[in-house]
């Protein structure tokens, strides 16, 4: 379990991918966000469900959000 109560199954992680360069991805447990450091994307994370969409991720060089609840 993360800080904020949810967590990601490992096996999963260990088998997704940035949906654009096909590169791996880091759990960011604390931001409950899949980081693609290739793509300078962050993919959220909501309800321990990663959203693997672009236009759902945030920049890395933007600030963090609050997740939705």
């Amino acid at each position: 379990m993360t800080a904020r109560g949810q967590s990601v199954d490992p096996k999963l992680l260990e088998i997704l991918v940035c949906p654009l360069t096909k590169g791996a991805l880091r759990y960011d447990a604390e931001a409950q966000e899949l980081i693609s450091e290739q793509a300078g994307l962050a993919y959220p994370i909501r309800d321990g469900i990663p959203i693997l969409l672009v236009e759902e991720a945030r920049r890395l060089d933007e600030p963090k959000k609050e997740p939705r609840r």
